[in-house]
């Protein structure tokens, strides 16, 4: 007796896609400044930046104002000028490397997101092909039965009421 091989075998062996690492594609083509403006990213956006940047503020204007004054160097006078001017040069370098960071992120969403989209539509044609398969086996099943001369009428409402049927 020869074996015959299912035709959607072979349909869903056509429809396969090798599934890749999307983290792997996406960050091993960052070069070390992007993985840097990421990190950046990731770690300004914190609680303990904020806190760093917060005890850094107070403690520089609470020693210019109440420290010892000959070791005072950005007085009240002055309107704390060297310290809004490092505030300014730190906002000026992180504003663009966050940027930065956020269109690798964004890159790295978009990869993620067409990598979902190839799986649904995968997942889509696999289970097209299956339903079709599943209509096939129910006609090789009506035949075989009607070949038995099985009444179909009597099996359904059997299937349909398994409480009714006799024992």
């Amino acid at each position: 007796m020869k074996l015959i091989k299912p035709h959607f075998l072979s349909e869903l062996k056509k429809h396969r896609i090798t599934l890749r690492n999307v983290h792997k594609d996406v960050h091993g083509d960052s070069t070390n400044l992007n993985r840097f403006a990421l990190w950046i990213t990731k770690n300004v956006g914190t609680v303990e930046f904020f806190l760093l940047v917060f005890m850094w503020t107070a403690a520089w204007l609470l020693w210019n104002s109440f420290g010892p004054e000959k070791f005072r160097f950005d007085s009240l006078n002055s309107g704390f000028v060297i310290w809004l001017f490092l505030s300014n040069v730190i906002q000026l370098f992180l504003m663009p490397l966050i940027m930065v960071g956020q269109n690798v992120q964004s890159r790295h969403a978009e990869a993620l997101s067409h990598h979902d989209y190839e799986i649904n539509v995968k997942a889509e044609k696999e289970v097209e092909i299956i339903l079709h398969h599943l209509e096939h086996l129910d006609k090789m099943l009506v035949i075989a039965l009607e070949k038995l001369g099985v009444d179909m009428h009597e099996v359904l409402e059997k299937v349909d009421h398994p409480a009714e049927a006799p024992k």
